[in-house]
């Protein structure tokens, strides 16, 4: 080690935690990187129905499409460099596709070219890279980490939800997605200044303390370790399964308003206002709470909680009408809550059942194939709802694949420690 590296060290060891420096950091970059453009897009699903004449299905095809064609991009290239330089390379691809999106002029290949260009931004500055950096960082609180920066996704998310609303009011929609794409360079700085990928390059260790944990010198498990793990194929179904339910909500809830009776366009986009912005509000407290649950109960019950909260919701969604005011709240505040967690645990249970140092592996594979399950899924409603002429029959096939993924997180073993034992390493 060098002379600069030591004292670089035992500054490190001696300063203030960073820890919580890189939590509030990614507080505001995740935020800024999915809380505003994946949650908000779905807002002008149906401008682009009226105005470019296209059909549900080939709205809903883009993202799919794209996801398809990127999912080779987590476990190739995420793995391979600094999570910092990825959510800045990240943002960059996601406003580069929002001006796309505000520019475009009906041309459905220019369409699924950008929300491709999306979807790599969405992989690069998304959940993994802040995954990671949190899981660097804490052991004892990562439950607490991880939930405070997921607390940034529901709060962005949920002031973008008013501000879409209010651009397309006074601007146009087109315009509203091109300030959306500006939004992203604020991410830059706070990115380049502030993260830090690891403690050691200040000379710190996870939680402050004053020694390195004890798994910091364990291999990762290889690809094709985790591909015969059964708890891999468990986690990697069950989240899936519950990511494209959560997913077919949030792209279809304002069509599915629509359906109910909330007909008139500026009544639809207030109500999917207060209901998007309901839900990421009251996904911080589902954050926060399972979070902290988290650390101090297992992980595996309180998923498998969360995921069975979701299939509740589906059935929620379905009962909200205008002549009932209170649905509406009632399923926001549930969906939000449940949503919230959902996201958040599946980096959590990972680390528990791989280790931390398997969790940038596991992640590039889980990420892009819930990807996946988030766009087929709504993708699949979409088609069952052209054919059934409702979303019924649609929503019940959701609940049941819902049903399915709490199963299979049920399914997980209750101690992973024998899988994390070197002994036990391929």
């Amino acid at each position: 080690m060098t002379t600069n590296s030591a004292q670089s060290q035992e500054s490190g060891k001696g300063g203030k935690f960073y820890g919580w420096v890189v939590v509030v950091t990614a507080f505001f970059t995740f935020g800024l990187a999915v809380g505003i453009p994946y949650y908000n897009m779905p807002f002008f699903y149906d401008y682009f129905q009226k105005s470019f004449h296209w059909s549900l299905k080939e709205i809903t095809f883009g993202f799919p499409v794209a996801a398809l064609l990127t999912i080779w991009v987590g476990p190739l290239l995420v793995p391979r460099f600094s999570p910092r330089k990825l959510i800045i390379a990240g943002t960059g691809f996601t406003a580069l596709a929002f001006w796309g999106f505000g520019t475009m002029r009906g041309a459905l290949l220019l369409y699924f070219a950008f929300y491709f260009v999306y979807t790599v931004g969405y992989l690069f500055s998304g959940p993994i890279p802040h995954q990671i950096l949190v899981s660097h960082w804490f052991r004892a609180k990562r439950g607490l980490a991880m939930g405070t920066i997921y607390v940034g996704v529901g709060l962005f998310g949920g002031l973008g939800a008013f501000l879409v609303r209010g651009l397309t009011d006074h601007y146009g929609f087109q315009t509203a997605l091109k300030v959306l794409g500006g939004l992203m360079f604020l991410a830059w700085p706070l990115a380049f200044f502030f993260l830090k990928d690891k403690p050691a390059e200040i000379g710190q260790f996870p939680d402050g303390a004053d020694h390195p944990p004890a798994d910091g010198h364990l291999q990762p498990f290889s690809f094709s370790h985790l591909l015969h793990n059964r708890s891999f194929w468990l986690l990697l179904a069950g989240s899936v399964c519950s990511i494209g339910a959560i997913g077919s909500i949030n792209l279809h809830m304002k069509f599915v308003f629509r359906d109910a009776g909330f007909t008139d366009q500026k009544v639809l986009n207030t109500t999917w206002a207060t209901a998007s912005s309901l839900i990421l509000w009251s996904s911080i407290a589902g954050r926060l709470a399972i979070g902290h649950l988290a650390d101090l109960f297992s992980k595996k019950r309180v998923m498998t909680a969360t995921y069975f909260m979701v299939v509740i919701t589906i059935l929620l969604l379905l009962a909200v009408s205008p002549t009932h005011p209170a649905s509406l709240y009632i399923f926001a505040v549930a969906f939000g809550f449940s949503m919230g967690a959902d996201y958040m645990l599946i980096p959590l249970m990972a680390a528990e059942q791989f280790g931390i140092n398997t969790l940038a592996r596991a992640m590039a594979v889980i990420l892009p194939a819930n990807t996946l399950g988030q766009t087929w899924l709504p993708y699949l409603v979409s088609a069952l709802r052209e054919y059934f002429g409702s979303y019924q029959i649609p929503m019940l096939v959701i609940f049941s694949i819902a049903v399915i993924g709490a199963i299979a997180i049920a399914l997980l073993p209750k101690n992973p420690a024998r899988s994390l034992d070197p002994e036990h390493r391929q």
